[in-house]
């Protein structure tokens, strides 16, 4: 399956640009409270680590609004200032932050959006224009009697043509439905009719498991179909989770290539060493790499002689046996009980190489040789003749 993005308008964000041909970022919201500056500055930093590439606080007075600086500071990414109700914040946080996040539903009357748009064009940063079903205008709600797809696209396209009648085009959207379909509809809907630049997500989506669910399902059919251009999944948990299942959809899309991918067995009757464990902690120690890595945790003879071809790296293990690969072939045994901690090792070094290689840089003692040894170790040899096709289906376009 080939996927072509949209093209939509670029606007930039700090130091992030947003549509066009810019990667698709990935952004999440502090859980803190924004007037505990030293909570909120740590919990910036754990996203940052985890790679978060716009992070948005709340600003639900004049306190938190007045943390801002301070906050700013101390980052080393875009903030966004997320504002309700009261547009004075907006003004004092456009004096600070790299975009503000209004929702023209409940912001008030439209001389002060006006406002806004002034402080903003004045500091030349951009508008997320945020719809949101709980918070349609009345109008809409009396016309369709619910907040329907149909109801959030037009109030994001009232919005956004009211601001292009105040000369204003330096915006992102965002249509956000707790329902997948809704969500689903309304981006598509929006998108047939505009091309600024789309922030997806799948609000209130839910706990850890079934908010990833609700939005690997909603935000892949967005992308899939080249709709979006930065993202949030929504979850009722730990901040730094979002941004590790925003970066994984976009993985499993081949939309970008950030970290290791972990191939790793489902488990069954043949499994003899603990693949689960492996892989859980496999991802949690190499949680710091930023290079793209297939990175194959295989737990007997069945998966681990024919998968593990695909993968940069890996260990395989059965019959009392470990070992260690790259790109499918076999590097050297190793002990069951040092498996896990030189797998870590070797993938460390191997992103070593790959920066090395991309600035073009030679790491001292790293080698391209590897041992002239059989997958007959594991009691099986390949078939080299064989060749592994996936059939992908394509997801028809909206009627």
């Amino acid at each position: 399956m080939h996927i072509t993005r949209k093209k939509t308008r670029q606007i930039t964000a700090g130091s992030v640009k947003i549509g066009g041909d810019a990667p698709i970022s990935v952004q999440s919201m502090c859980s803190t409270d924004t007037r505990d500056v030293k909570a909120t500055v740590e919990q910036i930093r754990q996203l940052e680590t985890a790679g978060c590439e716009l992070i948005r606080v709340a600003v639900p007075d004049e306190e938190a609004a007045n943390a801002l600086p301070k906050i700013k500071a101390a980052m080393t990414v875009p903030l966004i200032a997320d504002i309700h109700f009261d547009h004075r914040l907006a003004l004092k946080a456009a004096e600070v932050v790299d975009c503000v996040r209004i929702n023209p539903g409940n912001i008030g009357a439209w001389w002060k959006v006006q406002e806004v748009i002034k402080a903003v064009n004045e500091r030349g940063i951009p508008l997320r224009v945020g719809v949101n079903g709980g918070s349609l205008e009345r109008p809409l709600l009396d016309k369709y009697g619910w907040p329907s797809p149909e109801a959030l696209s037009e109030s994001a396209l009232n919005a956004v043509h009211a601001l292009e009648d105040e000369g204003f085009t330096n915006m992102k959207v965002s249509l956000k439905a707790s329902d997948v379909h809704h969500a689903i509809d309304a981006y598509y809907l929006f998108s047939t009719q505009s091309n600024y630049p789309l922030h997806i997500g799948i609000t209130e989506a839910g706990t850890a498991m079934t908010g990833a669910v609700k939005s690997a399902i909603g935000l892949g059919w967005l992308l899939s179909q080249g709709i979006g251009d930065t993202l949030r999944v929504s979850l009722a948990a730990d901040p730094v989770e979002e941004v590790k299942v925003g970066f994984e959809i976009l993985k499993s899309l081949e939309l970008r290539h950030r970290g290791i991918n972990v191939i790793a067995c489902p488990t069954c009757g043949r499994v003899e060493i603990d693949v689960v464990r492996m892989a859980n902690e496999l991802e949690k120690k190499l949680g710091h790499i930023k290079t793209p890595l297939n990175v194959s945790v295989l737990g007997c003879v069945v998966n681990g002689i024919g998968e593990g071809k695909e993968a940069d790296i890996g260990i395989a293990g059965g019959e009392g046996k470990g070992i260690l690969f790259k790109k499918g072939k076999l590097m050297r045994k190793v002990p069951m009980d040092e498996l896990m901690d030189t797998l870590i090792h070797e993938v460390e070094q191997l992103a070593k190489e790959k920066e090395a290689e991309a600035s073009g840089v030679a790491l001292n003692g790293s080698s391209d040789e590897q041992a002239e040894a059989g997958w007959e170790l594991m009691g099986h040899a390949p078939d080299e003749q064989s060749t592994i096709v996936r059939d992908i289906p394509v997801l028809p376009s909206k009627p």
